[in-house]
């Protein structure tokens, strides 16, 4: 008899809409989610001097202490309001950090030295990433970061129903070389059953 959890019954199928997340959150179907604020992060907080930070599409917001803790003006969103909700609960955390809006619209408090990426561009699809690299380059100023796990794979995985939706490392770099340098890579060694073996942490320059 298998012992794998029964996936719930969702309405929502277009990850493009708040509904689609706000469904996984409010019935805690979240199989990405990783408790744990990853190494890579932790010693990346330890040697970048301390600025101001955006997290969008936050989920769980577990990694929001880590930097609240290391000195950075953080400010999250996600445009589900159960994920929110959540975030908001995170030890340290205030409300105000948190903002229930969607990232492509809203405008946020401070202009960023630093987007924090983790699991945002694997959850939209395809077609959307060029709004999202567009989005993420409006708010940058030049020498801003961009930071975090990008899921690449091969062209097997990049063309599997999602999300996740994988994106070829060459794929990736044709996205994001135009307008950002990269500046480091690394294959962290915590990640999540789910991303082993497809997971990167890079550290991007706005050009």
């Amino acid at each position: 008899m298998s012992t794998e959890p029964a996936v719930p019954q969702f309405a929502h199928r277009d990850p493009a809409l708040p509904a689609f997340w706000e469904e996984r959150f409010a019935q805690q179907f979240t199989p990405w989610n990783q408790t744990a604020v990853s190494q890579a992060l932790l010693q990346f907080l330890a040697q970048q001097p301390a600025g101001k930070v955006l997290i969008p599409a936050c989920g769980h917001g577990h990694e929001i202490p880590a930097f609240v803790q290391a000195g950075w003006q953080t400010e999250a969103s996600d445009f589900s309001a159960a994920a929110v909700d959540i975030a908001r609960r995170q030890p340290g955390v205030s409300p105000a950090m948190v903002v229930c809006a969607d990232f492509f619209e809203y405008p946020p408090a401070f202009t960023p030295d630093l987007i924090y990426e983790r699991a945002f561009l694997c959850a939209i699809p395809a077609a959307m990433r060029p709004q999202l690299l567009a989005r993420w380059a409006e708010l940058l100023p030049a020498g801003g970061l961009l930071a975090g796990f990008f899921l690449t794979g091969s062209i097997d995985a990049a063309a599997r129903r999602g999300p996740p939706f994988f994106i070829t490392e060459a794929d990736l770099h044709a996205l994001l070389e135009p307008v950002f340098t990269l500046r480091e890579q690394a294959v962290p060694p915590d990640s999540l059953a789910l991303f082993q073996g497809g997971e990167r942490w890079m550290v991007w320059q706005r050009r």
